[in-house]
Order: structure tokens, then C-alpha cells, then sequence
């Protein structure tokens, strides 16, 4: 394996990757939060993100995330990482001008991988086109959906159709303005194998007896995309809209789960990069008893550690992706779970820091580091929290041991 080699093709996109992010998106930032304050709406579309959206597909910088070269450049997980982690510097508006963001990445593989010809012509070909958007309804209020075979949701066999009853929430991006369709998990059959009990299917967002129920806030940010709590009472799915089978959702949501986990974590060191330049751009500019914040040895301190800590997850991350791609998910799975622990504790820990070298400014929205905290934080609980992936480590560790 060799760590630091890249194909000339993924250096090439990085190359025209990080010109789009210095002459478009980096200053359509200001735009983006002047035209969401004008609207006065949190779930607005902004024109600039679709104006951002034409400038990337006219580049070629569009599914970049996509494996299958029918439907983008066909990178590898390996090539693909350094392309998520430069889109995540700006989380908000980078990962959806490039058609690179969840939940979309993973409903897409989803679709490609288990998906009928219908569902592909009437779901997947919009998507991958960016009209329209998508999301995701596994987690439940009422059970610990960190246990997946917990869910209740029920899907009852009438005929030609399933019926469906029960509540989902924190279905991410369920409130976005284009969002048409979910991609949603229930239990079929609670008598059968504690695996065999669930079922996927795919429901348009405006079948008779979907209720948005409301925008779950976040630490008091309501993000445009909303993370939605919805109501099924009695909607009818046809049979011909179940993915794969009966008793395959489990399966499903594992295959899915996978590059979505290595995905926001390649994303995540992208935001602790930001984090930390803003972090030395203020240590230098900013002056206390005479000296520059930066001459202080605990900053110093903060600084190396940052540079340090980014540079080992860089390394687990591209581990975790190589071995995705040599190996497969199911091979990679201990350094898939390690890096998704890894990743938002450090992120934290670099943002946390440069808030405090900001002082009362990096608490406000001034700086994008309120924010940043927010949407790293719930990615220790987003596909499965801390102590399931570290659970998962542990039982491989032990393993050895037997």
C-alpha cells in the first residue's frame, strides 16, 4: 500500500477541485447567508447554491462520490477522500454544489445497487442530476435505533401493498425545499430472524398519510435541509417499491452504512482544516498584553497538537479507504468504525480550541464555528454512536484473544 501515490486523474480533479472552492464557493458563503436571512425562512433554497450547482457540473466536479463510472468519474474511496475532505471546508454549501452530499451519496448507492429499473428512472436518474433530493428514515423516538433491529415501524402485507405505521424522526434532509422521495426501513415480519425482521422501501415524500410532523432543531440551529420527525398513518406502498425483498433491510442499511460513515469522516477532516486556519489567522492577528496571541506557548501547543491529530486521522481515513477498495466493506469494517470514533472527537477538539482563541466571536455566527461544533457533534451519534463503533472494535480486538 502506498499512502501518499495518487492517479493522475484524482489530481487533476483535486486541482480543478480547489479552484472552484477559491473562485466560487468561498465567496458565495456571504452570499449564501445574506440571501437565507433575506427569505427569512430556514428551509429556503438559495439561488446561489443552484447557481453553484451549473458552475460544478459545467467543471466536471459532479458525483465526484460515485463508484460506478455510468453515472460519475468512477474514483475509487482512496481517490475520492482528499476530493471530500477539500469539499468539507465548506460543509454548507461545497458537498451540495458537487451532488457529493448525504444522505444523498448513500441513497444513491443504495438505489444503483438495490434498486428497481422504475426506481432508477424515476428517482435515481433525477438525483444523480441534482433536480431533485432525497432522505433517509431509519431512526425512530420511540426505541434505541442505535440498535437497528429495534425499530417498529410496521409494514403490513395487504395484497399488492404494504400499509405503513409508525413514526421515524431525524430523518436528515426531509425538509429540504427538492426533497421528493424517502428511502424508508420497518419491520415486516417480527417473527422472523431478529436480521430478517426489517424491509426498505422507497416512498415519495408526498404519499397520502406522510406527515412532516416538524424540524427537529439541532443545539438551536434549524438547518435548511431539516432533520424531519414524520408521521405514517396507513400509507400505502406498493409491493413493487420494496428494495430487493422482504427480510433484506438490515442487510441493506449495512452495505449503505459503510462508505456513508468513511464519507463524513473525509468530510470532517476538511472542517477541522478550516477550523484550525481560522484558529492561526486570529492567533496572529489578535494582540494581548503587547504580544500577539500566537507568541503564547499554550496556543503553540494547540497548534502543533491540531496538526498532529489531523494528519493521523488523514492516515486512518485513507487506510479505512483503501482497504474499502481492496478488501471491501465487510474486510474494512474495524478501520471504518475506528476512523467514524476518531473523526468527530478530534474535529471537536480543533473547533472547540479555535472558538476559544476567538473568545465571545467564535461563539456567535459571526464565524462559522458555532456552527461547524453543531454539525460535527451530532456525527457522534449519526450511523451509529461512539460506543456501538467502539463495541465493534473491541469484539474484533478480543477475537484475537479467544
Amino acid at each position: 500500500m502506498d499512502l501518499f501515490a495518487t492517479s493522475e486523474r484524482a489530481e487533476r480533479y483535486r486541482t480543478d477541485l480547489l479552484a472552484f472552492m477559491d473562485e466560487h464557493v468561498y465567496p458565495a458563503e456571504a452570499v449564501y447567508e445574506e440571501q437565507m436571512r433575506e427569505a427569512g425562512d430556514p428551509h429556503f433554497h438559495p439561488p446561489i447554491v443552484e447557481a453553484l450547482k451549473a458552475e460544478a457540473k459545467r467543471r466536471g466536479l459532479w458525483n465526484l462520490f460515485h463508484p460506478h463510472p455510468e453515472w460519475g468519474p468512477g474514483l475509487s474511496n482512496f481517490e475520492y477522500a482528499p476530493l471530500a475532505e477539500i469539499m468539507g471546508r465548506s460543509f454548507h454549501l461545497a458537498p451540495e454544489a458537487c451532488n457529493c452530499a448525504a444522505p444523498d451519496t448513500g441513497n444513491m448507492e443504495v438505489l444503483t445497487r438495490f434498486g428497481s429499473d422504475l426506481h432508477k428512472k424515476r428517482y435515481l436518474e433525477p438525483l444523480l442530476d441534482g433536480t431533485i433530493r432525497s432522505a433517509f428514515a431509519m431512526t425512530e423516538p420511540a426505541v434505541a435505533s442505535s440498535d437497528a433491529t429495534n425499530i417498529e415501524l410496521r409494514m403490513v402485507r395487504d395484497g399488492d401493498e404494504y400499509v405503513l405505521n409508525g413514526r421515524k424522526w431525524f430523518a436528515s434532509n426531509a425538509m429540504h425545499k427538492n426533497c421528493k422521495v424517502l428511502i424508508v426501513m420497518g419491520k415486516t415480519d417480527p417473527k422472523a430472524a431478529a436480521h430478517r425482521q426489517q424491509s426498505m422501501m422507497v416512498v415519495p415524500i408526498d404519499a397520502p398519510g406522510v406527515s412532516l410532523v416538524r424540524s427537529l432543531p439541532v443545539f438551536g440551529y434549524v438547518d435548511r435541509e431539516g432533520h424531519a420527525e414524520i408521521d405514517f398513518r396507513d400509507v400505502r406502498v406498493p409491493v413493487a417499491d420494496v428494495l430487493v425483498g422482504e427480510g433484506e433491510g438490515f442487510a441493506i442499511s449495512q452495505a449503505r452504512l459503510g462508505p456513508g460513515r468513511i464519507h463524513h469522516c473525509m468530510r470532517i477532516i476538511g472542517v477541522a482544516e478550516r477550523a484550525l486556519e481560522l484558529l492561526c489567522r486570529r492567533a496572529q492577528s489578535r494582540v494581548t498584553f503587547g504580544e500577539p496571541l500566537s507568541s503564547r506557548a499554550n496556543i503553540q501547543d494547540w497548534i502543533a497538537e491540531a496538526r498532529v491529530e489531523i494528519e493521523m486521522t488523514r492516515l486512518l481515513t485513507l487506510k479505512a479507504a483503501w482497504m474499502m477498495d481492496k478488501a471491501g466493506n465487510k474486510a474494512a469494517r474495524m478501520e471504518i468504525a475506528a476512523i467514524k470514533i476518531a473523526a468527530p472527537s478530534m474535529a471537536l477538539k480543533i473547533i472547540d480550541r479555535a472558538i476559544q482563541v476567538h473568545g465571545a466571536a467564535g461563539v456567535t455566527n459571526d464565524f462559522l464555528l458555532a456552527n461547524a461544533w453543531a454539525q460535527v457533534r451530532t456525527l457522534r451519534l449519526a450511523d451509529g454512536p461512539d460506543e456501538v463503533h467502539k463495541r465493534a472494535v473491541a469484539k474484533q480486538e478480543l477475537r484475537k484473544y479467544r
